[in-house]
């Protein structure tokens, strides 16, 4: 049975109404998008013809979900609210403080040592206020979510931007900044700009070597990172009944690459399978019961451009495989073109190593179809050229495919296996040689390749594509190799050719786990002790921030002016930086420390207006802090796209950083800039 069941039977059992009253009050047939808008507005918010794109709304999720690096600073915010409990459901998964270096085992036995008082601290808040609290290893939080918590029609917040992976399952689930997550669990409502509407219609049917990941690959091309800001992304037609839900998800993930407020699919018999398949049936039940409404009606689906503010349509029968990069997910090329553009643009050919998983692409079907590929190694007497690494999504998906033999195939081409958890994706993978920074290639199914965000590197030159794609690649251990089209010289010396992936939508055999790694919260909390050590180095109570003085900011000083691309991780790094995500004043050490100064072209080397010297950016901001000055930051266009990190806005208030000042920001990192009170 599913978690919060009573709570989708109260959803649903008012959601007919709140979608007629929204209806009849518009006058036209609603989108999905919507009809869960409209079914979630919050109590105290009237119900009116909202502008896309300029009304500010306040709504009520139905669920919080916190990620462990980002939860901590959430829930010391939570703390700080007087309620004995969170008013919804709400969870915590530790996925992001794992490195991978080893293996699985080992890597997660060094993570519960070094990490114990921050998993302590998170397991007994969760305790104390009523969250569910899933341990280390048991899984990626949205690969989680989307098995235990994600329901059609739904909508959820999740203090990570790639939250919006439960909209394969047709949820609106947006990334928040903590305060966001903070205002919900205290049982406020919480505030979103209506959004713009985009629709993308899927036609004819993927095959071959074209996987999901391939749709947003190609609509990261057309719209670029920015093209989503302030919209939603509403997949339909018979290209989007006909994948796997998990493939629907993998699309709505990456939908945080081209700035969505999230992006979501219409109810279908994929869903309905995905439910039951992972035992809940009755969600799925009940789901039929109101399933003209958790899909747009069909006058919109008929002429989307009536009601959509953008449209675009792409043809599954005849979509490529993509591989986008470098440093940037939206840098979009055809398997078929790699090898002139790579050529054209000096990009190292020969592939270093090759990883799969994580939140965007580690269901059973991914594992599957790269299994049926990596089976072919022996069977046609290949070697594989690159590593190979694999991060699995969930203690469920790794326990079922290690049941039905995969990790067995993928230990026979030499791969290694690293824990349930974020790992390289984000950062946390202690890559051996990385530090002499050469140049090189990777391929991988993530969803981010900035520079420096695997490992550190920035020559590391990482691609995005789909897990089928990756591992031929690995296999072939060359960014020009095209599967599709290209052969490889076996030990015989022969000329083979790989076969096109083959795998199951869901295993046969169904899931399996032995311990899926979640603890239930104490039904009476009051008496568990939540403790802080005030000398501790991870961990630190807040102080509220000092208020505005109510007069105009002036004779403030230059900080930084930042050059060109500036991600939350130019901002405020992950990686090493991830175990100081409790501590506010020690995270504060790396803020800027990846942006690129527009006067030198330097990395965390700005000038002191104090005494004219060149200094770190957190040194030279603490400077003006402890001098009483106030400073601002100046960036470009879209800046702090990427992770919804709070830390980005809390550090720079934090240090005394008074204006942040730009052509445009990405919107959870605006939202949070004015949670903390910094001026935009």
């Amino acid at each position: 049975m599913a978690f919060d069941i009573d709570m989708i039977k109260k959803l649903y059992a008012e959601m007919p109404a709140k979608v007629e009253a929204a209806r009849k009050m518009l006058g036209r047939p609603l989108t999905l998008s919507e009809k869960i808008l409209f079914s979630h507005l919050h109590s105290d918010q009237k119900l009116e013809g909202f502008e896309r794109g300029g009304s500010y709304v306040d709504f009520a999720p139905d669920r919080v979900a916190m990620q462990d690096a980002t939860a901590q600073m959430a829930l010391l915010q939570f703390m700080q609210a007087g309620r004995p409990k969170v008013a919804v459901p709400s969870t915590v998964h530790c996925d992001h403080l794992i490195s991978a270096k080893v293996e699985a085992k080992q890597d997660l036995q060094v993570a519960t040592t070094e990490s114990k008082e921050v998993y302590d601290f998170l397991a007994s808040v969760s305790n104390k206020y009523g969250l569910g609290f899933w341990k280390p290893g048991a899984g990626i939080i949205h690969q989680v979510v989307l098995e235990n918590y994600a329901f059609p029609g739904g909508m959820m917040i999740g203090t990570d931007s790639h939250t919006v992976n439960a909209g394969g399952l047709g949820m609106l689930a947006i990334g928040v900044g903590g305060a966001d997550a903070c205002d919900v669990m205290a049982g406020l409502a919480w505030e979103l700009k209506w959004p713009k509407l985009i629709g993308i219609k899927l036609t004819g049917k993927l095959n071959g070597w074209t996987a999901p990941k391939d749709v947003i690959l190609k609509v990261a091309g057309i719209l670029t990172v920015k093209g989503g800001t302030g919209a939603i992304v509403e997949y339909f037609g018979e290209g989007a009944t006909s994948m796997s839900c998990t493939g629907k998800g993998t699309i709505c993930n990456m939908g945080a690459e081209i700035g969505a407020t999230t992006s979501t699919f219409g109810y279908d018999a994929s869903m309905s399978r995905y439910l039951s398949s992972t035992g809940r049936a009755d969600v799925a039940a009940l789901a039929d019961t109101v399933a003209a409404h958790l899909t747009a009606d069909p006058e919109v689906y008929a002429d989307p451009s009536k009601y959509f503010d953008e449209v675009i349509e792409i043809d599954l029968n005849t979509l490529e495989p993509h591989l986008n990069g470098p440093f940037t997910p939206d840098l979009a090329t055809p398997i078929s073109k790699m090898k002139e553009v790579a050529l054209a643009n000096g990009w190292p050919t020969k592939i270093e190593v090759g990883l799969i998983g994580s939140c965007t692409n580690s269901s059973y079907e991914d594992i599957s179809r790269a299994v049926s590929l990596a089976k072919q190694v022996s069977e046609k007497g290949l070697t594989t050229k690159a590593e190979y690494m694999i991060t699995p999504g969930s203690e469920q998906v790794r326990y079922t495919i290690e049941r039905d033999g995969f990790l067995d195939v993928f230990s026979q081409i030499g791969a290694k296996v690293f824990a349930n958890a974020c790992g390289p994706c984000i950062g946390m993978w202690e890559r051996v040689g990385a530090e002499k920074k050469e140049k090189n290639t990777i391929v991988h199914s993530f969803n981010r390749n900035f520079a420096k965000r695997a490992d550190g590197n920035p020559n590391t030159y990482a691609f995005v594509g789909s897990p089928e794609i990756v591992t031929a690649l690995a296999i072939a251990g060359d960014l020009t190799f095209n599967p599709l089209t290209d052969t490889l010289t076996n030990d015989k010396g022969e000329q083979v050719k790989l076969d096109a992936p083959t795998g199951d939508e869901l295993p046969v055999r169904g899931f399996a786990v032995e311990d899926a790694g979640f603890q239930a919260p104490a039904e009476d909390g009051s008496q568990v002790v939540v403790a802080v050590d005030p000398a501790s180095k991870r961990l630190q109570l807040l102080d509220p921030f000092t208020a505005w003085e109510g007069t105009d900011l002036k004779s403030l000083r230059l900080l930084i002016k930042a050059k060109g691309k500036c991600t939350t991780d130019h901002i405020s790094m992950a990686g090493p930086w991830l175990k100081f995500r409790g501590h506010l004043d020690n995270i504060s050490n790396n803020l800027l420390i990846g942006a690129v100064n527009f006067f030198n072209e330097k990395t965390d080397n700005v000038k002191s207006q104090l005494n004219g010297n060149y200094d770190t950016v957190p040194n030279t901001q603490r400077a003006y802090k402890a001098a009483g000055i106030g400073t601002i930051v100046v960036g470009d266009e879209n800046y702090g796209e990427g992770s919804s990190r709070e830390h980005a806005a809390m550090e720079p208030r934090h240090l005394g950083v008074r204006v942040v000042l730009t052509k445009s920001f990405a919107r959870i990192h605006e939202t949070n800039l004015k949670n903390k009170v910094c001026w935009l």
